[in-house]
């Protein structure tokens, strides 16, 4: 897959950010079952760059065979919070919390 040229901030020009909404989301290795939780203001547009080798952005997505999946994301309305909650699902009771979530079955949500 192949993006856009690159504009002055290092994002694809298709990147679409929607102003006052940011997602902390956990992505899945289909191959390898390694689980990545990251945060953004654009879900669709980092998804794709977990998923495109050429990508220089995601480089721990990289170490890993995908492809990459969505298991779970949050909405909040600023990057403060979203770090904050990212930041907590990187801790041990953070990534058993995700374990338990995760293992009840739930669906994968649909990014837009």
């Amino acid at each position: 897959m192949s993006y856009p040229p690159r504009g002055r901030t290092g994002r694809p020009g298709d990147w679409n950010a929607e102003p006052g909404t940011f997602w902390v989301y956990a992505i899945r290795s289909e191959s390898g079952g390694v689980i990545y939780v990251g945060q953004t203001n654009d879900l669709a547009g980092r998804l794709r760059q977990h998923n495109d080798p050429d990508a220089n952005r995601s480089l721990y997505t990289k170490r890993f065979t995908g492809p990459w999946i969505l298991v779970h994301q949050e909405r909040f309305s600023t990057r403060r919070e979203a770090m904050a909650r990212e930041r907590f699902l990187k801790t041990g009771r953070g990534r058993e919390w995700m374990r338990e979530f995760l293992q009840r079955g739930a669906s994968p949500p649909q990014a837009d």
